[in-house]
């Protein structure tokens, strides 16, 4: 019997690339990688299901299951995760001078679930005492009009969202004043070309975000992977072979990261930062799996809930199977 041909559709980043060029194997898998961006993997994987195994949104997927619509399972390998004090962009000009004072504002979103999104109001509430509710969200395309959610779900009756006026983004939006800021994944092309009025709303993300890891323990999760449901009912050993591939080549990835021989990143300073990292996070500090994970997870589960996202509160039991849970030992 031969092996499983697959479409696999992930980000083109480090710790997939031996995937990707065939360093690293999937066992059982002959694989067609396709490397997309998340708003297309996304899109055409939550609305059409396009591809066998894809990257998809922790958001998106867990409103997914919480309407019972599921198509894809998902494994606890964890393709992007970022500390999301640096999402938050603010009009200079507006009096806005801690994140108290977004409380009352029109903040842009190009859409209410994604996960960026979902950290960043956790951060704010949690930290700040800024519920979802006490901010008016202006919902539209970023840098070009126009960019619809990729799941339906009704909101809370106290949370409001208002969509950019017809043909205008986001960074237009911005950049006119009428709205006071912005929180997404992405830069706005205001703050890019360096808009005297634009600019972060924690000036040193940094440090904003050390302390907040030293405080809670939780480095956020954005992106999990994503296996067709009739196709891992068919072959159960896809998630342990998946596991065991993709933590084989972020492994290998974090090897070449720490050669310093010749960095293999286009940045300075790179052994530096990753010094930084290591004596603030610990040596595994990008870990996947469920174990030593279980305060992030749930930490966003019940925001997003909270946040209206869900209509009930999914369990890690139902997010992930069970035999991706746990591993053989020696």
């Amino acid at each position: 019997m031969g092996k499983l041909r697959l479409s696999i559709a992930i980000g083109d980043y480090d710790r997939n690339r031996p995937l990707m060029d065939g360093r690293v194997q999937i066992d059982g898998v002959d694989p067609v990688f396709m490397a997309l961006t998340p708003e297309e993997m996304f899109f055409r994987a939550f609305r059409h299901q396009d591809f066998d195994i894809s990257e998809v949104s922790f958001a998106s997927q867990v409103l997914s299951i919480a309407q019972d619509r599921s198509h894809y399972q998902a494994l606890p390998i964890f393709l992007s995760r970022a500390f999301r004090h640096s999402a938050i962009y603010i009009r200079t000009d507006k009096g806005i001078d801690s994140p108290e004072k977004l409380k009352g504002r029109k903040i842009g979103i190009a859409e209410y679930q994604l996960s960026a999104n979902v950290w960043a109001r956790a951060l704010l509430e949690d930290e700040y005492g800024v519920k979802p509710s006490d901010i008016h969200w202006i919902r539209g395309g970023m840098n070009s009009a126009g960019r619809p959610e990729k799941l339906a779900f009704t909101l809370p009756d106290d949370v409001t969202i208002t969509p950019a006026p017809e043909g205008k983004s986001l960074n237009d939006l911005l950049i006119s004043g009428e709205i006071d800021g912005f929180i997404g994944p992405r830069s706005p092309k205001c703050y890019d070309d360096h808009h005297p009025d634009i600019d972060r709303l924690f000036g040193n993300t940094v440090k904003a975000a050390s302390a907040y890891w030293k405080k809670t323990g939780i480095f956020p999760i954005m992106h999990l992977l994503g296996v067709r449901r009739s196709l891992l009912a068919e072959h159960p050993f896809l998630a342990g072979a998946l596991m065991k591939a993709f933590s084989a080549s972020k492994a290998m990835a974090e090897e070449m990261l720490k050669d310093t021989s010749a960095t293999k990143v286009t940045m300075p300073f790179v052994e530096d930062h990753l010094r930084k990292a290591r004596l603030l996070m610990g040596e595994n500090f990008w870990s996947y799996g469920i174990n030593g994970n279980e305060k992030t997870i749930e930490t966003f589960l019940d925001h997003h809930h909270r946040q209206g996202l869900s209509v009930r509160r999914v369990t890690i039991e139902e997010l992930f199977p069970k035999n991706a849970l746990e591993s053989y030992s020696l």
